[in-house]
């Protein structure tokens, strides 16, 4: 029995020894120093989101954007490189200016959607008009010929401007439900009513052009204070203009009362016909097994309500301080480090799918990619994404990461495979071991995802310091591991919505000419 305890307590001080050790490897120590005592996450996102802005596809921003990333990765004496994928419409954003100018004058807020026409350079001034309620798409067609010279307003009007977390803490139990009843038959008679004029939102702007309208008018209210999401315009000629809430909603009940509301609108957007798309990659060079990539992995594209911090500013800022850190620390990794800034994820992953497509070679040398996308929070979720094996390599790689960081992580094992969502799934689906770095989310999807307040203010940087020191440790440990990662797939469960077993997704091609049809 005497024996047994001892030889215990040895294991127990094995293990403790062993873990001390990692815990001390110098290579962590020194990304873990050079993170808190020398970041540069504050400036580059001055740099990107104040100075460069919001990095819409086809844009000359964007373009910008690509080449600061080169230019910082050659200051930091790693090679980096834009490369072209494909085209899309080329456009850029000038002043936008909205007034109401009857029955009296007030500036509003709100802007021209992406690649919206312009006006002309006086701008255009239209009286307002809603849509109709009708019992069929015939009494819609009888109806469109009266938008001739008018403003269309095409968003339904929001009951409320409170968001439901400010109804909660204030209203009765009684009235909150009153609302909310209110607000579901106004959203289901909309919803109808579109039903029956024959359209929806994609195909109504294209409608009310053809009949001569002047200008489209929306607002897509994010359910929070203030804040709108800003998508594209699906007009060719007139301009569509986004307005927030508390414009939108007078000026919608200044129609229903009968006092003919005009407004002016100056939108000086330019169409700059064809650009070029572009990645940008950069790497360290491995000095032992160059053809084994281990990747991170953010898309650097953004819609342009805000300047796009927290989608995807910061995770661009995490890889591009981890890199920094490793190239300092770590110079001559094992695998090659490979960093994937991608462009046009926000219209279906276009960046990173050609990539996978164009470099079969390099997905086929993954060790593993690691992808952070989803807001400014620290890192709290990781998954295994369908790999059987995942748990073995990815718990020995968080062991070295220090205990206030893996505290905050859940991790699910094996998981399943992303069917989208952002570009870690492109590589998932050509088999390779690819790995979300999910992070608490910040009010993310109300207040900063593709809206008007995405902004730099909204980054919470000790968050984002904490997520580069993740990467930068995981992707040390990853070059370092002894065995090439397995990449075998776990049986998949039954699908809830099916009842049949899911399948792993298989790789899609890009759109490589967007906008240009």
């Amino acid at each position: 029995m005497t024996r047994k305890i001892a030889l215990l307590i040895a294991l127990l001080l094995a293990n403790s020894l062993f873990l001390l050790a990692q815990k001390q490897d110098p290579v962590v120590q020194a990304i873990i120093k050079e993170a808190n005592e020398n970041s540069q996450l504050e400036a580059l996102g001055h740099e990107l989101m104040d100075g460069i802005g919001p990095r819409l596809v086809g844009t000359p921003q964007m373009k910008k954007a690509h080449d600061w990333a080169v230019a910082k990765y050659a200051g930091w004496g790693i090679t980096a490189r834009n490369e072209q994928w494909g085209e899309w419409k080329g456009w850029e954003r000038g002043i936008s200016h909205i007034d109401m100018v009857y029955p009296r004058v007030q500036s509003l807020q709100g802007t021209q959607l992406a690649w919206s026409p312009a006006t002309p350079k006086k701008g255009t001034t239209a009286e307002l008009v809603v849509l109709p309620m009708v019992k069929d798409s015939m009494e819609f067609v009888k109806w469109l010929p009266t938008v001739k010279g008018k403003m269309v307003m095409v968003s339904k009007l929001e009951p409320t401007g409170r968001p439901d977390y400010n109804w909660e803490e204030f209203a009765t139990e009684k009235s909150f439900e009153k609302m909310k009843k209110e607000r579901d038959e106004q959203e289901k008679a909309w919803n109808d009513n579109m039903k029956k004029m024959g359209h929806n939102s994609r195909t109504l702007p294209e409608a009310l052009e053809a009949a001569g309208a002047v200008g489209i008018v929306a607002s897509y209210w994010s359910k929070g204070f203030g804040v709108n999401k800003i998508f594209s315009a699906r007009t060719k000629k007139i301009p569509t203009v986004d307005l927030e809430l508390e414009d939108y909603g007078m000026l919608y009940r200044l129609v229903e009362s009968g006092q003919k509301p005009q407004i002016h609108v100056v939108a000086e957007s330019k169409d700059l016909g064809v650009s070029p798309t572009f990645n940008t990659i950069a790497e360290i060079k491995g000095s032992e097994k160059p053809d084994e990539y281990v990747i991170l992995s953010a898309h650097f594209d953004s819609w342009d309500g805000g300047t796009g911090a927290t989608d995807n500013g910061t995770g661009t800022l995490v890889m591009m301080e981890a890199m920094r850190i490793l190239k300092k620390v770590y110079p001559n990794p094992k695998r090659t480090i490979l960093v994937g800034h991608w462009g046009s994820e926000e219209q279906g992953l276009n960046g990173s799918r050609a990539f996978v497509e164009d470099h079969p070679e390099i997905v086929d040398g993954v060790q593993a990619l690691f992808n952070q996308d989803n807001g400014t929070g620290r890192v709290v979720s990781i998954s295994g994404g369908g790999f059987l094996d995942a748990y073995d390599y990815l718990g020995k790689w968080l062991h070295p990461v220090p205990q206030e960081i893996t505290d905050e992580i859940e991790t699910t094992f094996p998981g399943t495979p992303a069917r989208g969502g952002s570009d870690y799934a492109s590589f998932q689906a050509a088999g390779a071991p690819a790995f979300s770095l999910s992070s608490l989310n910040w009010s993310y999807w109300n207040y900063t995802w593709h809206t008007n307040r995405d902004t730099y203010d909204k980054i919470i940087f000790d968050d984002v310091r904490n997520n580069a020191i993740l990467t930068a440790i995981l992707a040390y440990m990853a070059s370092e591991h002894p065995e090439k990662t397995s990449r075998t797939k776990a049986v998949l469960p039954i699908s809830n919505r099916t009842g049949e077993q899911l399948e792993w997704p298989t790789p899609r091609s890009p759109e490589r000419k967007g906008g240009l049809d």
